[in-house]
């Protein structure tokens, strides 16, 4: 096994945990779950299938609960991945490979998205880039939702793919979408302009996710998650105005 731990984060995940990790054991025998007070069974399966386990609060931010977890790392490198993500073979073969060099870079890994029982190319859903591994003594996460690592090392992206087993209907997508568009208003400073920001961006955001990522060629769900794009942008700098008391 190589010198890595594999950091996931957890929260009433008992239908994902033992997958993950069995998929991360294909590449370490050190993974560490930090929960953040699951109700279900998500402790229990993980300690089953050989994890060490941890808790923190959940306090709305994503970096210190990733800077947590990398505290408590005890090896040289850091991956982490969210509960219902996989590693594909030719990614771990390519992590293996990296590590055992030991070339120090943050690396980046595509990311294909599965929701609603579908594969997605196009649009909200489609395959994006996420920088999730590094040596632990190299980086720190920042920004409290859609988290950044911060170093100095050059950025390296690998063959393979993590695929995101994601919403399986449609109150978790919106559910999500709430809980980030209140982090982000919450963790913002901008002045709202009623014009430029609430009627503009919502428009420029579906046109973006529709047109222009191509939503338009996954049929009816691509309309559906580009216009809920458009309201999620509308909700963040609604509740931002809002707390600002902005008339």
């Amino acid at each position: 096994m190589i010198d890595l731990t594999v950091v996931i984060l957890t929260k009433n995940e008992e239908e994902n945990i033992t997958d993950v990790i069995k998929n991360a054991a294909q590449l370490t025998k050190n993974i560490l779950i930090v929960d953040s007070g699951s109700e279900d069974k998500t402790v229990e399966l993980a300690k089953a299938a050989g994890a060490r386990v941890i808790y923190r609060v959940w306090d709305n931010d994503f970096s210190a609960q990733r800077n947590f977890a990398l505290d408590k790392v005890e090896t040289e490198w850091v991956l982490y991945l969210d509960a219902d993500e996989r590693l594909t073979e030719s990614l771990i073969a390519e992590i293996k490979k990296v590590i055992n060099e030991n070339k120090k870079a943050l690396y980046k890994f595509e990311r294909r998205t599965s929701a609603f029982g579908k594969d997605f190319k196009y649009g909200v859903l489609s395959p994006d880039y996420v920088k999730r591994m590094f040596p632990v003594k190299n980086g720190k996460w920042q920004g409290k939702v859609h988290e950044a690592v911060v170093t100095e090392l050059p950025v390296i992206k690998l063959n393979g793919y993590i695929k995101h087993y994601t919403y399986k209907n449609f109150e978790q997508y919106i559910s999500k979408m709430n809980v980030y568009s209140s982090i982000w208003a919450e963790n913002s400073n901008k002045k709202v302009g009623f014009i430029k920001d609430i009627v503009f961006r919502p428009i420029f955001a579906f046109i973006k996710m529709y047109i222009i990522q191509l939503g338009f060629l996954e049929g009816w769900l691509g309309f559906v998650l580009a216009a809920n794009y458009s309201l999620y942008t509308l909700n963040k700098y609604a509740k931002l105005k809002v707390k600002r008391g902005q008339k």
